[in-house]
């Protein structure tokens, strides 16, 4: 958690903007339960768990909110929240969300398929963003060996100059909130992309394997299967 002393006010914005659809299975993804429990409130939980006064925002499709709410009366889900409209890309689901960011402090964007995340990278994040007041996201090695295509050939890249990227990423929030200001553009990937082009600095922290963004029903097999060793720990 970030110092007492050196308090600020912190914010999550949680994209879960999409259809999520490849994962399989009758409800989007976000909505399918992960050891009894539906993946999207596992995402929130955890950072509520990090930090109970964290402003939680949470990006749906205008149509999946009756759902939402539906679930969270069931599963009697009372964490604080509120709950923002996607747009038609992942950046413009962002900058709905940071719409609802007042003043400064810090801000960070996290994929609601990735419910995994823990405290202590949530914290190396948070804290990072803190102390040196720029974007920070966490990254893995690269452990497999990566190609690049060129035209109707490929070559060999070297994967040790390679990072595989997470979330959450973090940033100062006035910062960010400018940086979204800026038109859309296809090169834009993730939170980062964008907050680069506009000049921001980004540092790299320590990512964990376990922080999976799940996609496919082969990753929704997986999260059950590392949901119950977790439970049995």
């Amino acid at each position: 958690m970030i110092p007492e002393k050196k308090q600020s006010v912190i914010s999550v914005i949680i994209v879960a903007g999409g259809k999520g659809l490849r994962a399989g299975g009758e409800f989007p993804k976000q909505f399918q339960p992960i050891g009894g429990t539906p993946m999207l409130m596992r995402t929130v939980r955890a950072f509520y768990d990090y930090d109970d006064s964290m402003c939680i925002i949470v990006v749906l499709p205008e149509g999946a909110q009756p759902l939402w709410s539906r679930l969270c009366e069931q599963y009697q889900f009372t964490i604080p929240h509120t709950v923002v409209t996607g747009g038609e890309t992942r950046f413009h689901s962002v900058k709905n969300g940071l719409d609802k960011i007042t003043g400064d402090g810090i801000v960070g964007v996290h994929d609601g398929a990735r419910p995994f995340v823990t405290s202590g990278l949530i914290g190396r994040c948070f804290e990072t963003a803190f102390e040196n007041q720029c974007g920070v996201i966490p990254v893995v090695d690269v452990v497999n060996s990566v190609r690049q295509l060129t035209g109707t050939d490929s070559r060999i890249v070297d994967r040790k100059q390679l990072r595989l990227v997470q979330t959450p990423q973090v940033f100062p929030a006035g910062e960010l909130k400018r940086a979204y200001e800026t038109g859309f553009d296809p090169s834009f990937t993730d939170d980062a992309s964008v907050a680069e082009k506009w000049g921001m600095e980004i540092k790299l922290v320590e990512g964990e394997e376990t922080n999976i963004k799940i996609t496919t029903p082969f990753d929704m097999e997986l999260a059950g299967y590392y949901s119950q060793l977790m439970a049995n720990r």
